[in-house]
């Protein structure tokens, strides 16, 4: 190796980021503008904040530390550290507590960006990820709360999937609470405790099982591979009563609030959960969303020391090879979160939200089916055979634009054939061939590439293939009309198959 070798960089990627070409982009701003669309249906409207916060909007940093700490990527700014925002929430908050007297109140946003987390990446664990986000805030009503699981319906199925390939839990905090306060579990103090404990073994239910959680919430566990995760030590009774409560999920919603009803006891938090558990399934009635979408499952606490009341997770489902009923896994998530915005006013300010991973969920569809590879309008592709009547060939490529066709005009220095290939590398449907003999004739040849790439796997004979209607010819001013033809025959945009 050269010196002058040596010296160039090595192109490469950070750890824990990715690129993205033409067709995860195009899916992913199909998404988003899917889910934009139910945003606004439902009254919520957009909101922008930088990359950049300071940490204590963040609230992500040690005091005693020369550097901000807790999975944030952060720089100096003056005397003042900022971080790159780890989610769309935060922002949120600080936006609230600085605007409040100039929003609307309730306040309805929604937002779509990159956050950062500087975690540990691994496989489909990125420290860059794309977040969606949508939430009300200054309401107490549960109204805000049901919505959630309508939105997420709404935009589950706008998406293409159907009823029976999703599933939306819905719990609420303060039923765990007053189960903890029945069976005597007394209050954590700076944020640790017993009752975090607890929190923490529930939350390993999908991973661990009922057996893994029970052992847990006793004297504690030892994995496969010889580690030991202390337990709760709680009393087999008490154990009894929380296995009880998680047990308590049914298709029918009010019979899980009435089991759950029994566990809280004489818990007047778990009482006023439970309540409220019963409003949202009122209003889940009232907007057709079903057992088949929406269930009470006691199970989901998610955000331990974060959410106040209604969480909700939303998963997809699908069938595998053997015809079983498999989770995708958790896609979405969120819930009631009344003390964020106090941080920065002193105030109670009421708060309730949900977040789509947009990056698992695009992943999900691609594995469900349901997302082409690339659904974007691949642009035509004019070709070049008269070097010297460049003029004529952007003239076409300017009309096919100003009549809403993506085209393309070939600038490179290859022959024919190798133009071809290269609109067929571009996924073009149609390229446009104009040599000599049609610009005499007033005359230009198009060739349907998606059906002629159909027609390949089945036509053999020469003959056969010549009187095929792959490739069609128009005289020059019908080139709009003749190109457009070509793109309804097949939708469009779609691929071929």
């Amino acid at each position: 190796m050269s010196p002058q070798d040596a010296d160039r960089p090595t192109p490469k990627v950070p750890r824990g980021f990715r690129d993205l070409f033409a067709a995860d982009v195009v899916a992913r701003r199909e998404m988003l503008a899917t889910l934009v669309e139910v945003y606004e249906r439902f009254g919520f409207e957009p909101l922008d904040t930088p990359a950049l916060e300071y940490v204590e909007t963040l609230g992500k940093f040690l005091p005693e530390s020369d550097t901000p700490d807790g999975g944030v990527f952060a720089l100096r700014d003056d005397e003042d550290w900022v971080a790159m925002r780890y989610d769309l929430t935060a922002p949120l908050s600080r936006v609230v507590a600085q605007y409040g007297n100039q929003l609307t109140s309730p306040y309805r946003r929604y937002q779509m960006g990159p956050v950062w987390r500087q975690e540990k990446p691994g496989p489909g664990r990125y420290r860059e990820f794309y977040q969606c986000d949508f939430d009300t805030v200054g309401t107490e009503s549960m109204v805000a709360d049901a919505e959630i699981c309508s939105v997420v319906a709404n935009s589950f199925e706008a998406l293409g999937i159907d009823r029976g390939d999703y599933i939306l839990r819905v719990n609420n905090r303060k039923v765990l609470n007053g189960v903890l306060d029945a069976i005597a579990l007394p209050e954590d103090e700076a944020g640790q405790g017993p009752r975090l404990t607890v929190l923490r073994a529930i939350d390993k239910l999908d991973r661990l099982g009922g057996g893994g959680v029970r052992a847990l919430l006793g004297k504690g566990r030892m994995d496969p591979s010889g580690d030991y995760t202390g337990g709760a030590n709680l009393s087999p009774d008490q154990i009894d009563i929380v296995m009880a409560y998680l047990e308590a999920t049914v298709e029918d919603r009010t019979q899980v609030c009435a089991r759950l009803r029994e566990l809280v006891g004489s818990s007047a938090v778990g009482d006023e959960g439970v309540r409220e558990l019963e409003e949202i399934h009122e209003l889940l009635e009232a907007m057709d969303l079903g057992p088949d979408q929406v269930v009470f499952d006691p199970s989901v606490v998610r955000g331990l020391a974060y959410y106040s009341g209604p969480v909700v997770e939303g998963v997809l489902t699908f069938d595998d090879e053997d015809g079983e009923r498999r989770e995708f896994g958790s896609v979405l998530g969120g819930g009631r979160y009344d003390s964020l915005v106090e941080r920065f006013t002193g105030n109670k300010i009421p708060a309730t939200g949900a977040s789509i991973g947009v990056d698992r969920l695009l992943t999900a569809l691609k594995a469900l089916g349901r997302q082409n590879a690339d659904r974007s309008q691949r642009p035509v592709v004019i070709t070049v055979f008269e070097r010297d009547r460049m003029v004529d060939y952007q003239r076409m490529a300017n009309e096919l634009r100003s009549a809403g066709i993506a085209a393309e005009l070939y600038l490179g220095s290859k022959g024919f054939r190798a133009q071809l290939k290269y609109a067929d590398k571009r996924h073009s449907p149609v390229a446009v061939i104009a040599g000599s003999n049609e610009f005499e004739k007033g005359e230009i040849t198009l060739k349907d590439l998606r059906l002629g790439a159909k027609l390949s796997k089945t036509i053999k004979d020469r003959e056969a293939w010549t009187e095929q209607p792959a490739q069609v010819t128009v005289a020059r001013d019908n080139l709009v009309a003749g190109v457009r033809e070509l793109l309804e025959r097949h939708g469009s945009t779609e691929e071929p198959t």
